[in-house]
């Protein structure tokens, strides 16, 4: 086997050990999880127990807000919080719009999972479209780590890998959309009680979150354990 490029860390000489890495940086470790699950579980509960869709809003900002404070109090990264209040923020413009548009608060309460659903919609199709057409997305993750962006898409072995875990990736964006998109739909055509809509998709929105996107790791982590595929090599494979 060939040596690893030399700006790739001597500890990081496979594929799999290069992608648990980034996927690890990614989610931010546990912590990470944890700031991007509370603030949509606050919300869930306060608008399940009181149906009071500001208090919900602003009570989820609020504790997104606090991990912020203790995280710069801490000099470490914010990045995760903030994705949590961009999320939250996207959720507010939502339901303001649909405010304005005269929409009832059961209404607005949907809006609010509104940009869950396109996000894992788009997320779906682009994580597909990347493996249909050969460059599946978590080679990029290999090569963002040896420094050349496409020289891994020469091992086929690499591609057969790489494509695989994409897949992984895809499937919890999949699943989410093919069981909530359904009842968003119904309770916004009054098919379903909307507030019985409200309710059953802020359970799986916790339910569906990180618990099955924790299942699709362990899976790649499974995937990841039985090879180990060298970061630079013949390329003729």
């Amino acid at each position: 086997m060939s040596e690893p490029p030399a700006h790739v860390p001597p500890s990081v000489d496979t594929v799999e050990a290069v992608v648990r890495a980034q996927i690890t940086r990614a989610l931010g470790g546990r912590r990470g999880m944890v700031e991007a699950a509370v603030p949509t579980i606050i919300f869930t509960v306060l608008w399940l127990s009181t149906k009071e869709l500001r208090l919900a809003l602003a009570s989820s900002i609020a504790v997104a807000v606090v991990l912020l404070v203790a995280r710069l109090v801490q000099r470490t990264t914010v990045q995760f919080v903030l994705n949590a209040l961009f999320g939250i923020g996207i959720g507010w413009l939502f339901v303001t719009i649909s405010a304005r548009q005269g929409g009832s608060e059961n209404d607005q309460a949907l809006a609010y999972f509104l940009p869950g659903l396109i996000y894992n919609t788009g997320y779906t199709v682009v994580l597909s479209l990347t493996c249909l057409i050969g460059w599946p997305l978590v080679g990029f993750m290999v090569g963002s780590v040896t420094g050349d962006p496409t020289a891994w898409h020469q091992d086929r072995q690499i591609v057969r890998l790489c494509t695989t875990l994409t897949w992984l990736l895809a499937i919890p964006c999949f699943v989410r959309v093919v069981v909530q998109a359904p009842i968003w739909f119904a309770g916004k055509s009054g098919s379903i009680d909307p507030d019985s809509a409200v309710a059953a998709l802020g359970i799986l929105k916790i339910g569906m979150g990180w618990p099955l996107q924790l299942a699709a790791l362990a899976a790649m982590a499974w995937v990841l354990t039985r090879n180990k595929t060298p970061v630079s090599g013949d390329t003729r494979r």
